[in-house]
């Protein structure tokens, strides 16, 4: 789950999961599996990072290790 704004202010919880693919145009757009939009006031880039976090978080996606 990651923390987000609606275009209007209000913070909300997405499950991240559900993320399909994220736009910019110049808004956020996420578009869920679901095949609902959403506007969100985080840039692309920070959802992205977010998702990305969460994913790890979950051990979906490894976490990179620094090379000795």
């Amino acid at each position: 789950m990651i923390k987000l704004t609606r275009f209007g202010g209000e913070a909300f919880i997405l499950n991240a999961d559900l993320i399909r693919y994220i736009e910019s145009r110049p808004d956020t757009f996420i578009t869920l599996t679901t095949g609902e939009r959403l506007v969100v006031a985080e840039p692309m880039d920070e959802v992205m990072r977010r998702a990305v976090a969460y994913q790890q978080a979950k051990h979906l996606i490894p976490i990179p290790r620094p090379n000795p």
